[in-house]
Formats: structure tokens, sequence, C-alpha cells
């Protein structure tokens, strides 16, 4: 995030947990609120950072073109950007309204191992608004998400692969651990 801060000349990062993903179920899922509260401690300190309620709030899945939809209304004059990995930005077309997705905001995708850019812009260059794609560079840190549950889970280390406060709540409230441990 601070890399898209910085080289994109944000005024603004918000951490915006999904209320609920569309497309897969997170395992282990500590809910809304503990995913939120996890987003604002990792914000924590950083003065251009912060987390966002916009789609925990809402009902039903989290669906990208709803959320621009609803920061557009709220933010009429502002130009958003709409953060990603290129894996995800490489599949535009699986998302509902991808059109709409582009309208609304500009894609600021952080290269992934495997997407290339060029074969990314291809793919993007297909839809109207393509063209409002911004490639960063950022450091490569080979963690995700889902590698950090796996390793909080198999009981492996995982505190330098997230914020200490998110470590902490992680420990304090044994998220992710499987069977109520």
């Amino acid at each position: 995030m601070q890399e898209a801060y910085w080289q994109l000349g944000l005024d603004r990062v918000w951490l915006m947990p999904a209320g609920e993903a569309p497309h897969k179920a997170i395992e282990q899922d500590p809910g809304r609120e503990e995913r939120y509260l996890m987003c604002e401690l990792a914000a924590w300190g950083a003065e251009w950072l912060d987390a966002s309620r916009a789609e925990i709030d809402r009902p039903g899945p989290s669906y990208t073109v709803e959320t621009l939809r609803a920061l557009r209304r709220e933010r009429p004059d502002d130009e958003i950007f709409w953060l990603l990995g290129a894996d995800q930005a490489a599949d535009l077309r699986q998302w509902r309204e991808p059109e709409e997705v582009l309208r609304l905001a500009r894609l600021a995708v952080a290269p992934r191992d495997g997407v290339r850019e060029e074969a990314l812009r291809k793919t993007l260059s297909a839809f109207d608004g393509g063209e409002r794609v911004t490639v960063f560079e950022m450091p490569s840190i080979e963690v995700s998400s889902t590698a950090v549950r796996a390793r909080v889970a198999a009981r492996r280390p995982y505190r330098f692969f997230v914020p200490e406060r998110v470590a902490h709540r992680i420990e304090e409230e044994s998220l992710y651990r499987g069977g109520g441990e």
C-alpha cells in the first residue's frame, strides 16, 4: 500500500475487507468485524492509511462495482484508484460489470509473478476503459493472506508477515487456528 500511495501520489489509502466474498469462502473466517479490526490495526500509525467499513456494512456479496458506485456517490469529484494485484486484474473478465468498474475507477495494478504486463494490458484493452489501468512497481513480497492463514493454522511462524498489532490480535483471539483452539 505504501508503494501505491507514494508512486501514484494518492491522498489516502483505505484497507477494505470484503463483507462477503462472492467467489470464494475464507477458510476459518473470523468474521467481518474481526477482519475490519485487523485492517484498523494494520493502518495504525500511518496518517495516510485507514480502514473502511464500506463493504462489511453492506449485506450480501461484496462486488467491486457496487462498492465503487457507493464511493462515487460519496465522492463525485475524487479520482478513485482501486488497488489490486495483477493476478486479480487478469481475471477482470470474471468480475461483475467489468467495464463499469473501469469507468468508475482507475485500476492501479501491482505486478505478480506469473502475470506478464504485456499479456495483462492485452486482456484489459479488450474492455472499454481498459486504458484506465496503471501498473506501478512494487517490491516483491512473497506473502498472501491465504499463506498467512495457512501458516497460522499449521502453527508455523507468521509474525513478520503481518504488522505487529495484527499478529498480536491473531494470537490474542486464536484466529485461523481451527477447531476453536
